[in-house]
């Protein structure tokens, strides 16, 4: 298996042994409400700690458990290799897409980032 998603029953024993920044960036991808989501730098920017691409490797990593579809990129491109199980929650939670244009590739929508991005603001109590 990929290092990307740990096994559905290992993920168990990772709360052991899951590094402090780690902990600290799937609790963010928690808190980002149904039909929000946050880029990599936002989440960097709310820890105020690492940066995007510390974030991504996080949730690469360790986003599996957690809603890793609500942590995006800033462009609002679907995550790749995830396109579609991305989209299924989108549409579930009602976040808002942008239809995608006859030239782009396998015409799927982006995210709406100007409406659906989330700055931490109502109930985002225990900021660090």
């Amino acid at each position: 298996m990929s290092e990307q998603s740990p096994p559905e029953d290992a993920r168990e024993g990772y709360a052991d042994a899951l590094p402090e920044y780690a902990e600290r960036v799937l609790d963010v991808a928690e808190r980002i409400p149904p039909g929000r989501v946050m880029t990599y730098g936002d989440v960097a920017e709310w820890l105020e700690e690492g940066g995007p691409r510390q974030v991504g490797r996080v949730m690469a990593l360790y986003g599996g458990a957690v809603p890793w579809w609500r942590v995006v990129r800033a462009d609002g491109v679907l995550l790749p290799g995830h396109e579609l199980r991305a989209l299924a929650h989108y549409r579930a939670e009602g976040t808002p897409l942008k239809q995608a244009g006859r030239s782009t590739e396998g015409h799927l929508p982006r995210l709406d980032m100007r409406r659906a991005r989330w700055d931490g603001g109502a109930g985002a109590e225990g900021h660090t």
